[in-house]
């Protein structure tokens, strides 16, 4: 979708908005002398039973709490484009730079005194808060997803493979170590075992371990470099060689192959555990998690900022604070799975309780060294339109057995042509 689209469609949202009226009221203040502010969340983004202690913490604050279902993001631009109807404070997921161009949307928090937080963040989570320039904040650190591989151990030692984590960490520890054992398996199992469950993963994992991505800090597109590039011919690779089950994820075959023995492992984010267990749920005991092949890298996580359409800013600013502190993250990590952005807390015992379903490992210590060593990686407000066309090119080597030359050379075109739109 191109941007002219994309606002086009984003004004159409606007006139519904302003038709059908908002039941939300900015932040005022009650009869009863309180403050009220209004927050916009999605689901599992935060604790609802953390939402309901700000009440207490905060005795002169009354916190509407909306959770979000639909386009999100697409929501959050029709009120910022109507002028009214934004809450006092937003989630922003990984999408947050497409709001960088609107940063006079948000308070900026380092007017608020945020900078004496900075320290209890981790240096390349905090970095994603700040628009280009260095000195405007939007938003400050919810959950982060660290990187890992997720392999059945029962299928690796049938495939002769080493089953413990710090040998599969030693033993894969690059991406051609990774695709060479996956031959080893693919014949150890007669072609009916996968190593990766489609070549899309591989990409957008191998993307994740490097410090850029598709534009440079001044938004130039560098998608056309090496570090895509090696991606690029690495998931040509998985393909060529039959490697991939070919199943995206997020579907029910995604789920069935999990759960059945089809694919052997996949590189995935630190929330893919719950993704997981949800999906594979006679296979408990059988998966560990090791060292990702390649580096560390993030997917996910998420973010929270105050707009500017807010009324009470100090009183949303120590909200915020308060619900992303270290001991509320903690408690985040065991009722939502929320993996913390606070490295303060990383070594407090409830980040290592062993878990039956990956045979008792102690899997957080493994995202703990994860988030550890993220590279720094700018993505910015085009970031989208540049990865929907890359991985839709990505995906037809594999659905359609499209050639590498002509699915990168294509990706390429795309992205400029649509470039040229926004």
């Amino acid at each position: 979708m191109s941007w002219k689209t994309l606002t086009t469609l984003v004004l159409i949202g606007v006139l519904l908005f302003s038709t059908a009226g908002c039941s939300w009221q900015n932040s005022q203040t009650d009869p009863g002398g309180k403050v009220t502010l209004t927050l916009w969340y999605w689901n599992r983004s935060i604790d609802d039973e953390l939402l309901k202690r700000v009440e207490k913490q905060f005795p002169h604050i009354h916190l509407k709490a909306e959770k979000i279902g639909g386009d999100f993001k697409a929501k959050l631009m029709s009120a910022f484009a109507a002028g009214s109807g934004a809450p006092d404070i937003v989630g922003l997921n990984s999408w947050i730079a497409n709001f960088f161009p609107n940063k006079e949307q948000f308070v900026n928090l380092y007017d608020l005194g945020s900078k004496e937080l900075e320290s209890s963040y981790l240096d390349w989570k905090w970095k994603q808060t700040i628009t280009p320039g260095g000195n405007y904040q939007i938003a400050l650190p919810m959950d982060s997803g660290p990187t890992a591989l997720f392999y059945r151990a029962d299928l690796f030692q049938q495939a002769g493979l080493p089953t413990d984590p710090k040998e599969v960490s030693a033993k894969l520890k690059t991406w051609d170590d990774y695709i060479a054992a996956g031959q080893q398996l693919k014949t150890a199992f007669q072609n009916k075992v996968y190593m990766f469950d489609n070549i899309s993963t591989v990409f957008t994992q191998m993307l994740a371990q490097s410090d850029k991505a598709y534009f440079d800090l001044q938004d130039h597109y560098i998608g056309d470099q090496s570090h895509m590039r090696k991606a690029w011919e690495a998931a040509a690779k998985v393909n060529q060689l039959g490697l991939s089950a070919k199943i995206n994820q997020w579907t029910p075959e995604w789920n069935a192959a999990m759960n059945n023995g089809a694919v052997a492992s996949f590189v995935g984010a630190v929330w893919m555990k719950q993704v997981l267990q949800d999906a594979a749920k006679d296979t408990s005991g059988k998966w560990k998690i090791a060292r990702a092949p390649g580096g560390d890298g993030n997917s996910g996580g998420s973010f929270i900022g105050i707009t500017k359409q807010s009324k009470h800013p100090k009183e949303a600013f120590e909200v915020i604070k308060w619900l992303e502190n270290p001991e509320n993250q903690l408690n985040s990590l065991g009722t939502m799975n929320l993996f913390p952005s606070t490295p303060s807390i990383y070594g407090d015992p409830k980040m290592s309780q062993a878990e039956k379903f990956f045979g008792n490992q102690q899997t957080n210590e493994i995202f703990i060294e994860s988030a550890k060593h993220v590279k720094d990686q700018y993505s910015g407000p085009k970031f989208s339109i540049a990865d929907s066309i890359i991985k839709e090119e990505v995906s037809n080597m594999e659905t359609q057995n499209k050639p590498l030359e002509e699915a990168w050379n294509d990706a390429i075109k795309r992205v400029n042509k649509e470039l040229l739109l926004y």
